[in-house]
């Protein structure tokens, strides 16, 4: 898997906004992405040193649409913590 494709999109939610004070910042990822390819795509995209990576398989949830009940796609988030003194300049101002 190329290092561009392990990382989908930033999650912004205001939980993880407070986490960015402790250097902490979270991305879906793909699916079949591990730990090790993880931090190296983080690496490279941003140009920051990684100390750790936690990984959360989200699972869908059930909604519903008029009568009928669906359920929403299962993702996966990785929560990546950076050394001391690195930020990311993406999220900044958000």
């Amino acid at each position: 898997m190329h290092s561009y494709e392990v990382l989908r999109r930033p999650v912004i939610t205001e939980k993880n906004t407070g986490l960015q004070a402790l250097g902490k910042y979270a991305f879906e990822v793909a699916d079949k992405a591990n730990k090790p390819q993880i931090k190296q795509a983080v690496e490279k995209a941003f140009g920051v040193k990684v100390t750790a990576v936690n990984v959360v398989n989200v699972r869908g949830k059930t909604r519903r649409v008029g009568r009928q009940q669906v359920l929403t796609q299962s993702w996966k988030k990785a929560i990546i913590t950076l050394q001391p003194g690195d930020s990311i300049q993406f999220f900044e101002g958000v």
